[in-house]
C-alpha cells in the first residue's frame, strides 16, 4: 500500500505520487537527529506504534523480541504484542496503558531518533508537555474510528503552545476499517481544521495500521488484496525522515547563561575568572563583544576553555568556560549574548502556563520562578484566561488553573531575569514555577503571546 501526506491547509484531495529518495552515503554518514515526540488519546496505539517502529528498524535484541513474544503469549494475545516494549513499568503493563514518558532511541541510514512515549490519559498532560518540550517534531496518533477526541486537541494544543516545528498526525487503525478512504478524509479534514485554528504550521495527516505495520515503515500491503490501494506516497519513518531541519541552535543568537563562576586562585592562575556555562543557542568566538544580562554591561571575550582545552570558537551544546576582559560583577543567571541581540531583563513575566500541581493556583500565592539558571522569588499576580479545548479559544478569565490547564498568568519577580519570548528562544523563553516550602514543579510556563 502507498501512503501520502496530506497538506494541513488542502485536505480536499489526495497529493500526488513521491518517488523515493535516494539514500547517498553523505546522508547515511551524516545521520541527522530527530528528537520525535509521540501522543495521543488512550488506546489509539502509541504503544503500539513506537514498538513497531523499533522492530522494523531491527533495533531490539531477539532476547529482548523472544521476552515480548513470551508476555505477549501469556496474556492471550494471538500475535506480539509490540506495545510491550515501550509499556516498561509493571503498573502499565498491568493496566495496558502509558502513564510515563518513555524514551527510545533507533536509527535509520539517513536518521537517528530520540523518541518519547508520552501518557494518554488527561491526567497525565504534564508528562506530555515534558516529552514535547524539546521536540523537533510531534506524532499524535488518532484512532480513525473514533475520530478527534478532546485529548486529540488538548495534545494538538500543547504542540501549537510549545512551538513544535513538525506535526505528523496519523490517522491509525485503518485496517479496522478496511482502508475507507471517505472515513480517513473526514477525520483528515477534522483535524486539518483544528491545526488551522491554532496556527500550527507544517501539519502532516497519514493513514497507518501499527498492528499490521501498513504505512509505518514499509508501503508494502499486508491485508486482503480485495481491499482498494488509493493512497501514495511515502510511509511513515521516510516521511520522518524527510522533515525539514529547524534553524540550527547554533545559527541563533548567542546565548550562553553563566551557571557558575570559576576561581580557582592557583599560583599558576592568580588572576582566573571564568564564566561557565552550557550555550543554549549561537555561537561564542574569541574577541566578540558580549553584553551581559540582566544588568546590560559589556566586555569582549579574551578565552574559551573547554573540557578538551582552549579553543577559539564554540556553538550551542558545548559547556564552556569563557573569559573576559573585564572584570564584571557577573554571577550565576546572569545571560552571556551578543551586544546586537540581547534578551530583555524583566521583573514581570507575562505568559501562559501548564499547571502541573494537583493544588489549583491562586491569585497573590508565593511562589519560586526558575529561568535559565536564576531562581528568584515571585508571586502569581493574576490569572487571565485559560484555553479551551473544545472550543479552542481563550475563555473565563480568572477562573481558578486547576491540573493540566493551560492559561495566561502575571508574575511579578523578586529581582530582573533574562528572557526572550518563548518562540524566538526556547532556552531563554521558558520557566519554571516552583513551590517554596516543598521544591514542587507548581507549572512549566512560555514567555510571550501564545495560542491566538
Amino acid at each position: 500500500m502507498g501512503t501520502s501526506t496530506y497538506d494541513a491547509a488542502d485536505v480536499s484531495g489526495v497529493t500526488e505520487l513521491t518517488g523515493a529518495t535516494e539514500i547517498t552515503d553523505e546522508i547515511a554518514a551524516t545521520r541527522r537527529q530527530l528528537r520525535l515526540v509521540v501522543a495521543g488519546s488512550v488506546d489509539d496505539g502509541k504503544s503500539t506504534l513506537v514498538g513497531r517502529l523499533l522492530h522494523d528498524t531491527k533495533s531490539i535484541l531477539a532476547d529482548t523480541y523472544d521476552a515480548i513474544e513470551a508476555a505477549s503469549r501469556r496474556r492471550g494475545s494471538e500475535q506480539v504484542d509490540l506495545a510491550l516494549l515501550t509499556d516498561g513499568l509493571r503498573s502499565e503493563r498491568e493496566q495496558g496503558i502509558t502513564i510515563d514518558v518513555a524514551y527510545r532511541y533507533f536509527t535509520t541510514p539517513r536518521r537517528s531518533f530520540v523518541l518519547a512515549d508520552t501518557p494518554g490519559h488527561t491526567q497525565y498532560t504534564r508528562n506530555t508537555v515534558t516529552g514535547a518540550s524539546t521536540a523537533d517534531a510531534a506524532l499524535v496518533l488518532v484512532d480513525v474510528r473514533n475520530g478527534v477526541l478532546a485529548q486529540t486537541r488538548r495534545h494538538l494544543a500543547v504542540m501549537a503552545l510549545l512551538g513544535v516545528p513538525h506535526v505528523v498526525v496519523a490517522l491509525n487503525k485503518m485496517d479496522a476499517i478496511g482502508w475507507d478512504q471517505g472515513r480517513f478524509e473526514e477525520v483528515a479534514r477534522e483535524v486539518a481544521d483544528i491545526a488551522t485554528r491554532l496556527g500550527l504550521g507544517d501539519v502532516r495527516i497519514v493513514p497507518i495500521s501499527a498492528l499490521t505495520g501498513e504505512g509505518v515503515v514499509s508501503s508494502e500491503p499486508v491485508g486482503s488484496p480485495d481491499v482498494p490501494r488509493w493512497y501514495a506516497g511515502p510511509p511513515l519513518l521516510t516521511l520522518l525522515e524527510d522533515l525539514h531541519d529547524a534553524a540550527a541552535e547554533v545559527d541563533r543568537p548567542l546565548r550562553l547563561p553563566v551557571q557558575l563562576v570559576i576561581r580557582p586562585r592557583t599560583a599558576e592562575h592568580p588572576d582566573y575568572r571564568g564564566l561557565a556555562g552550557r550555550i543554549a543557542s549561537g555561537r561564542v568566538a574569541v574577541g566578540d563583544e558580549i553584553a551581559v544580562t540582566p544588568g546590560g554591561l559589556t566586555s569582549v571575550v579574551t578565552a574559551i576553555d573547554t573540557p578538551a582545552g582552549p579553543a577559539q570558537v564554540a556553538g550551542a551544546g558545548e559547556s564552556v568556560t569563557v573569559r573576559l576582559r573585564d572584570e564584571l560583577d557577573v554571577g550565576r543567571g546572569s545571560v552571556l549574548s551578543s551586544v546586537a541581540s540581547a534578551p530583555r531583563a524583566v521583573q514581570q513575566i507575562g505568559g501562559t502556563v501548564c499547571w502541573l500541581d494537583e493544588r489549583p493556583a491562586t491569585p497573590g500565592q508565593r511562589v519560586l520562578v526558575k529561568a535559565g539558571t536564576r531562581t528568584t522569588r515571585g508571586i502569581l499576580t493574576s490569572v487571565g484566561d485559560h484555553w479551551d479545548v473544545d472550543s479552542l479559544k481563550w475563555v473565563e478569565p480568572g477562573a481558578p488553573v486547576q491540573l493540566n490547564d493551560i492559561a495566561r498568568v502575571e508574575l511579578r519577580l523578586a529581582e530582573p531575569v533574562a528572557v526572550d519570548d518563548y518562540l524566538d528562544d526556547r532556552a531563554t523563553g521558558a520557566f519554571l514555577v516552583i513551590d517554596p516550602a516543598s521544591g514542587a514543579t507548581l507549572a512549566a510556563g512560555l514567555v510571550g503571546p501564545a495560542l491566538s
